[in-house]
């Protein structure tokens, strides 16, 4: 049965849709920062380009369109912890922190990327659009690596999901 279109009910629609966990970074003049982030795709592969949206509210934020670099790292099922960390669901106040866990390394970007990682992809951020309360990168892939394989870590249903072969 449909119901009106309302915030809440939109969040919990998307609540129902699936998505890697991802943290992005970037660095650069604007400082090194990071953040969880679930809305993230492809959106084509000629050239291979990224959307990532972003909250213009999160203290990351202005460092990404500072920086005019990222780096799209897609954790396995086991650095769940670190999610949380970037998504300041544990204690970690600064960048500092957050950086703390986890074994980080410069990109040919500059910006961070996550070793063991299930992937990361570093690109330069070609085109901003301002939607609602969020920025939405459009983002060019410079480089790809690729971690150890085993279970990706998803969010489904509000909660953390591992997915794929053990």
């Amino acid at each position: 049965m449909a119901e009106p279109v309302t915030r809440q009910s939109f969040r919990n629609a998307m609540a129902r849709l699936g998505a890697a966990v991802t943290i992005v970074t970037t660095d650069g003049p604007g400082g090194r920062a990071g953040l969880t982030a679930s809305a993230v795709c492809s959106v084509t592969d000629d050239p291979p380009t990224l959307l990532v949206c972003i909250n213009r509210a999160a203290s990351a934020a202005p460092a990404f369109r500072a920086n005019g670099v990222l780096c799209v790292n897609l954790l396995s099922a086991a650095q769940q912890r670190l999610s949380n960390r970037f998504a300041g669901l544990e204690e970690a106040r600064t960048m500092e922190e957050r950086f703390a866990l986890g074994q980080w390394r410069r990109g040919e970007t500059g910006a961070p990327v996550l070793e063991g990682a299930v992937a990361s992809l570093e690109c330069r951020i070609a085109d901003i659009v301002e939607k609602g309360t969020h920025s939405v990168f459009f983002a060019e892939v410079q480089s790809v690596a690729f971690g150890p394989e085993g279970p990706a870590l998803v969010w489904w249903g509000r909660h953390y999901h591992p997915v794929g072969a053990p």
